[in-house]
């Protein structure tokens, strides 16, 4: 009987140093991860450190991308206003182009600058007199025949014209005179040269075209002679006051 008491206090003592180590073990364990996992762990600093870097890279990022959406805009709006600058040059450009053109081309309608080029030369001669015809004045250049010649050879886009040397301008008057035609005041016997500047085919086709200033002349019994030019020179009007 002493022996079975004995036994069962032995086993009681080895059941209570059995849990005490059991919770000395656990007890280690959740201390370890406390300190380990707890709000004041290591671990959760560095995790704490992490989520927060990440936060401030998210917010750097959106700010960045704010950003790059109004530099894009900005970008966009200079090039636009860039793209109108531009083009107003060009128009500008454009114009004065045509401004120093049409001056140019008023110049030389005037007469006042000299001119140079290929163009067409339009000699103008009395046809042959016949006997059998009392009126002389159908075989002999008058000039309403020579005006014809020039308004043709201006709307076929004559630069400059002269005749017999003499530089018209826009305003030149040319009268008849019996066997003669008074330029601007100065006389001329025929046969009368008309010298034009421009585009010689364009010149040419004006006026030989069917029915139209070529045989009309030939019909009035006018000798007419038509040469192209590759070289016509013809000074302006001031120097041919001074000469």
């Amino acid at each position: 009987m002493t022996v079975s008491l004995k036994t069962s206090n032995r086993k009681k003592r080895n059941n209570r140093i059995s849990y005490a180590l059991v919770f000395l073990v656990l007890g280690f364990m959740l201390s370890f991860s406390y300190r380990t996992l707890g709000p004041g762990s290591e671990t959760q600093k560095m995790r704490s450190e992490i989520d927060s870097k990440e936060e401030g890279f998210r917010e750097e990022l959106i700010e960045q991308k704010e950003r790059n959406k109004q530099l894009n805009d900005e970008i966009s709006s200079k090039q636009k206003k860039i793209a109108k600058v531009e083009q107003s040059l060009s128009d500008s450009e454009e114009n004065h182009d045509l401004l120093v053109k049409e001056a140019r081309s008023l110049r030389l309608l005037l007469g006042v600058v000299p001119s140079s080029g290929q163009g067409l030369r339009v000699e103008l001669a009395d046809g042959d007199y016949d006997p059998a015809n009392q009126n002389p004045n159908e075989y002999i250049v008058h000039e309403s025949q020579v005006l014809l010649v020039v308004n043709e050879l201006k709307i076929a886009g004559a630069q400059a014209l002269s005749i017999n040397g003499q530089r018209l301008n826009a305003n030149s008057s040319i009268k008849c005179t019996g066997p003669v035609i008074a330029i601007d005041g100065q006389t001329y016997p025929a046969p009368f040269v008309v010298e034009a500047i421009g585009d010689s085919n364009a010149l040419n086709a004006s006026l030989v075209l069917k029915g139209g200033v070529m045989d009309s002349l030939l019909s009035d019994n006018i000798e007419i002679k038509i040469e192209k030019q590759k070289e016509i020179l013809m000074p302006a009007l001031r120097d041919d006051i001074q000469g």
